[in-house]
């Protein structure tokens, strides 16, 4: 887990930051990172890449500034850094009108590779709320994930969770007019 001196969150500001999260295989690379850091070979052996694969995606996210060195040991002659995450959460920009949302890309694709054969809960659910309940339900939401995350253990296996809370867009008859 990131250690004191790492801020709360941070936020992506830049088109190189956005580029280096947007990438699925940086993405798994981060959430190996999540609670313990890791060495280039291990972060190969975590997330199923060679090791020259490893080293390229760990240096975009390093030069973009969302994982960092946090220690160093020598080995046999070597160097052997140790990189975790800059903050312990990642803040997006608004992906912007018809822009794709990149953590909800993510979220599918690997619930998608998860083991088919493991426990999932998976809900859609459409709700009808006034813009109060809109925003309490965000915040409980936020919340409640924050309550669990402060309760997470490294020694156990990774479960990710993952929410959106959105007014989608507006359904249209046959005639265009808005239902």
């Amino acid at each position: 887990m990131p250690t004191d001196d790492h801020p709360e969150t941070f936020h992506v500001t830049t088109d190189e930051q956005l580029r280096a999260v947007s990438n699925l295989t940086r993405h798994r690379i981060m959430a190996a990172l999540r609670f313990e850091p890791a060495t280039i070979t291990q972060i190969a052996e975590r997330v199923g890449l060679a090791k020259g694969s490893s080293s390229y995606h760990v240096r975009l996210l390093e030069r973009a500034g969302l994982i960092k060195v946090v220690r160093t040991r020598k080995v046999r002659g070597v160097t052997e850094r140790y990189y975790a995450m800059a903050a312990r959460s990642i803040e997006l920009p608004d992906p912007g009108e018809g822009g794709p949302d990149v953590l909800m890309r993510h979220a599918v694709a690997d619930l998608e590779a998860s083991p088919a054969d493991g426990e999932r809960h998976v809900r859609m659910a459409h709700l009808r709320l006034t813009d109060e309940q809109f925003a309490e339900l965000g915040a409980r939401l936020n919340a409640l994930a924050d309550e669990f995350r402060e309760l997470s253990d490294p020694a156990l296996p990774d479960t990710s969770l993952v929410f959106a809370l959105f007014h989608p867009a507006p359904v249209k008859n046959s005639e265009g007019e808005v239902k």
